[in-house]
């Protein structure tokens, strides 16, 4: 047994957030160290819950097409990595839990990402291209210093470097050039998201283009 197949062991029976998941432990993570583009997303929903199989539902049905892969080479893990920054789904917001505005899942376990994250990261040496989906991959990878200091920086790059800090997620994705050849912002695929796509055709216009040209370029 190689160590990735040993950690992947030690991940699929963690029980870290277990008093904290109101549907139980089941980790969903997509890992081989031959991998060549790694998507940190956010946390699996209901659906991927129920089945185990990472973005299988209509987040990933859009992903896949701004990717411009086929769900063939999305679910081959020797291509495709994928490491949410929760492993587990949280549950979503209830009317007694929920604050004004508030819906849809809950936000991704905190103890996941720092636990096993840099463990995993060190395996996936062949990693060309990492897309970070929605808010909490950018908060942890881009805005708290860890361009420099995660596995996977190649570059020299710094967040001191990088002039007109982003603060949103917006804004973060609008410069996504200024993250180096590794590291590429993405908005989160779901539906939910559709306003914030209707309201930044940029996105679309200019952005998917570059993806897809460096996803084929990873992929090779």
């Amino acid at each position: 047994m190689s160590d990735m197949e040993s950690l992947l062991i030690q991940v699929s029976q963690c029980q870290l957030c277990a008093p904290f998941l109101a549907q139980g432990t089941r980790p969903v993570v997509q890992l081989d160290p031959q991998a060549k583009i790694l998507i940190i997303g956010q946390a699996p929903g209901r659906k991927v819950h129920e089945t185990g199989i990472p973005f299988n539902d209509a987040s990933g049905d859009r992903l896949r097409e701004w990717l411009g892969v086929s769900r063939e080479v999305f679910f081959d893990a020797k291509q495709v990595a994928i490491m949410p920054m929760g492993f587990c789904y949280p549950g979503s917001y209830t009317a007694t839990t929920a604050k004004k505005g508030q819906s849809g899942d809950l936000p991704p376990r905190p103890e996941c990402a720092p636990k096993w994250h840099a463990l995993l990261l060190a395996h996936l040496t062949q990693v060309k291209l990492v897309l970070l989906v929605g808010q909490y991959a950018q908060q942890y990878y881009l805005r708290e210093h860890r361009l420099t200091i995660n596995a996977l920086a190649h570059s020299e790059l710094g967040y001191d470097d990088i002039a007109n800090k982003p603060k949103t997620l917006t804004e973060t994705v609008k410069q996504w050039r200024s993250f180096g050849p590794l590291f590429v912002p993405l908005p989160h695929p779901s539906p939910r998201n559709n306003i914030w796509l209707s309201r930044n055709p940029w996105f679309e216009h200019d952005l998917l283009r570059h993806i897809q040209q460096r996803v084929s370029e990873a992929l090779g």
